[in-house]
C-alpha cells in the first residue's frame, strides 16, 4: 500500500472530469486500498480518485466514529435525493477551510463494489453528505465552489498565503 500526494485546491487537474471504470480489476482494487490508506492518515471521512490525480470514479468513504466501516463506491451514480439540510464541510484538497454547504438530506446512491457487484446505498446525515461532495470531486467540482465568489477568492488567497509561508 502506499500514500497518495492529495491536490490541493486551487490546482486545475481537481476540476477534470472522472472516466467511468470499465472494469474493476487489481489495479482498481489497489487504487481503492492507497486511497483509503490515504484518507486515514490525513485524517479524513473521504477521498475521491480525483484528489490523487487519478481520474477515474472511484470514491472511499468511512464516517465511522471506529474507523473500520470503508465504503468504496466504484461508478456511484445518484439515484434519488431528497430534503434539504446544511452543514459545515471541509475537503483535505482544501485544508483548514470549513464552510456551509447546501445538500441533499437523504441520498440513494448507484455503484459497483470491489468485485464488480452493482450495490445501491441509502444515505442520510454525514454519509449523505460525504457522498454527495466526493461525487462532486468526480464532476470536477469542490465544495467551495457552492459558496460565493467572494468566498471562492478569500479561500485561494488564504491557501496561496499558506503555500508562501510553508514553501
Amino acid at each position: 500500500m502506499a500514500l497518495l500526494p492529495i491536490l490541493r485546491f486551487p490546482d486545475p487537474r481537481l476540476k477534470k472530469v472522472a472516466a467511468r471504470v470499465d472494469v474493476v480489476n487489481d489495479s482498481i482494487r489497489q487504487l481503492a486500498r492507497d486511497m483509503a490508506e490515504t484518507m486515514y492518515e490525513a485524517p479524513g471521512i473521504g477521498l475521491a480518485a480525483t484528489q490523487v490525480d487519478v481520474h477515474k470514479r472511484v470514491i472511499v468513504i468511512d464516517v465511522s466514529e471506529t474507523r473500520d466501516q470503508l465504503l468504496v463506491l466504484i461508478n456511484p451514480e445518484l439515484v434519488e435525493a431528497d430534503g434539504e439540510q446544511v452543514g459545515e464541510e471541509g475537503c483535505l484538497s482544501v485544508p483548514g477551510i470549513y464552510d456551509k454547504v447546501l445538500r441533499a438530506e437523504r441520498v440513494k446512491v448507484a455503484y459497483l463494489d470491489l468485485d464488480g457487484q452493482s450495490q445501491i446505498v441509502e444515505a442520510d446525515g454525514l454519509l449523505a453528505v460525504c457522498l454527495q461532495h466526493e461525487m462532486d470531486h468526480l464532476q470536477g467540482k469542490v465544495f467551495v465552489e457552492h459558496l460565493s465568489a467572494l468566498k471562492q477568492m478569500r479561500i485561494k488567497n488564504k491557501l496561496s498565503k499558506q503555500a508562501r509561508i510553508t514553501a
